[in-house]
């Protein structure tokens, strides 16, 4: 990877495409330091950390921190991630849609658009929620209309700035743009949670404990991150042969290909829909001020991450349940909107491609439906071991980071797409300077 870069460096083109995303992302983290005009924010953060509680930690990883601090990019890329996914989702129910996603470029660049402007109603839709909640709770100094304009119109333009400034980095920088602002922004909170488990585990500590802290986090972090390169790369190359056939006086075909089927085929997806939707209660509890200690409480306290592992709250297993229950069933069915056995095997069969040992049509179909059960299942449990990692060390020792499972398949996944994208780039450049030779 270091030699790729070093290697990008070399080529002028890529080197002033490195330096314009570089100079993109020090505008972004800029503008996660520039406060809502006309807002008190420390009174923001006390609001927040009272009403959502250690949920926060989630989505201000994604912000790169600005969610806490509410800053002019609070929102961040969250609205057009949120966006991308409800239009993936969609586009399966919505045959114009699906029209639209096989028309290819131009079908593309429609979908492109009205992703955008799902993206601004969203940011809308948000950034009006929590003004009025800050209104309401008497988080803002002067709660009056006009505040309350402000910050809707402040954090939507913000969304929409950080929507544009990563196309443009997908345009004239390296990597997609939305990926690489949200690697940025997790990046960014690391060295503030590496800060905490020092003054945790590591500071005034006698040797001894010093070493087996540092041994045991390094362990931790090294291990989860070769697991999820691991997750990352893994795939089942199911062989694919093609007949040969008359075409003219020669025969063609013949060839040997394969399917590449990802074990981890959903991505991060799962874990976001799953952790999205078990903040809920946790919103709930605060807002309703729910009576401590009755069952219903503890049982929706218990859909809180942080008490998962913790001795102390038997009650959160049925969290950890419930969090592992959703992210197979969001596995499954992610992973049958966006791969579909039945267009595979006809498409294999009009081009005279089979499976070999396995009979063109339905049979093929089957074959690939049972392969992809299986693969899942594997890459469901990996992507849960990655998640719980961190959770486990947090309930049980108290070691709370913002940085978790979910991060760290996103810095990885990112990395090595942008890295690959370099190495293609290099490639073709290498290809045209031989030919114009």
């Amino acid at each position: 990877m270091f030699k790729t870069l070093v290697n990008a460096f070399k080529i002028e083109q890529l080197r002033k495409r490195i330096f314009y995303t570089f100079w993109i992302l020090v505008v972004v983290r800029l503008g996660c330091q520039l406060p809502i005009p006309g807002i008190d924010v420390s009174q923001i953060q006390q609001f927040l950390e009272s009403v959502v509680g250690s949920s926060y930690s989630f989505i201000d990883s994604f912000t790169g921190g600005s969610f806490l601090s509410m800053s002019v990019f609070a929102l961040s890329v969250t609205p057009y991630i949120t966006s991308s996914i409800i239009m993936q989702l969609l586009t399966i129910a919505i045959p114009a849609l699906e029209e639209m996603h096989r028309d290819g470029e131009d079908g593309r660049k429609k979908i492109q658009k009205i992703t955008r402007y799902v993206a601004v109603l969203l940011a809308i839709i948000e950034s009006a929620g929590l003004a009025i909640g800050f209104s309401r709770q008497g988080a803002l100094g002067e709660s009056n209309v006009f505040t309350i304009l402000t910050i809707i119109v402040t954090l939507t333009a913000g969304s929409c700035i950080i929507m544009w400034l990563g196309e443009r980095i997908s345009d004239k920088g390296i990597g997609n743009g939305i990926s690489i602002i949200l690697l940025i922004n997790i990046v960014s909170r690391m060295p503030a949670d590496f800060a905490n488990l020092y003054e945790m585990f590591i500071r005034n500590k006698d040797l001894v404990q010093m070493v087996i802290a540092i041994c045991v986090i390094a362990a931790v972090i090294i291990g989860t991150t070769i697991l999820v390169i691991i997750l990352q790369d893994a795939e089942r190359r199911i062989p694919v042969q093609y007949s040969k056939k008359m075409q003219g006086r020669r025969m063609a075909g013949g060839q040997a290909s394969y399917i590449p089927l990802k074990v981890n085929t959903a991505g991060v997806i799962p874990i976001i829909f799953a952790s999205s939707l078990l903040s809920v209660p946790s919103i709930i509890i605060n807002l309703v001020n729910a009576t401590p200690g009755t069952t219903a409480q503890k049982i929706l306290q218990g859909m809180n991450q942080n008490y998962w592992f913790n001795p102390e709250f038997p009650m959160a297993s049925i969290g950890l349940i419930v969090y592992i229950i959703l992210n197979i069933i969001f596995a499954y069915f992610y992973t049958s909107i966006t791969f579909n056995p039945m267009e595979v095997a006809n498409n294999m069969k009009k081009s005279g491609g089979f499976i070999p040992g396995i009979r063109p049509g339905k049979p093929t179909q089957d074959y690939l439906n049972k392969i992809l059960n299986y693969i899942v299942l594997i890459g469901v449990i990996g992507l849960l071991i990655v998640a719980l990692i961190p959770i486990f060390f947090n309930g049980m020792f108290k070691a709370d980071v913002s940085f978790g499972g979910t991060s760290l398949i996103i810095i990885v996944g990112v990395i090595l797409e942008t890295m690959k994208q370099l190495e293609s780039q290099m490639l073709v450049r290498n290809y045209s300077g031989f030919l114009n030779d």
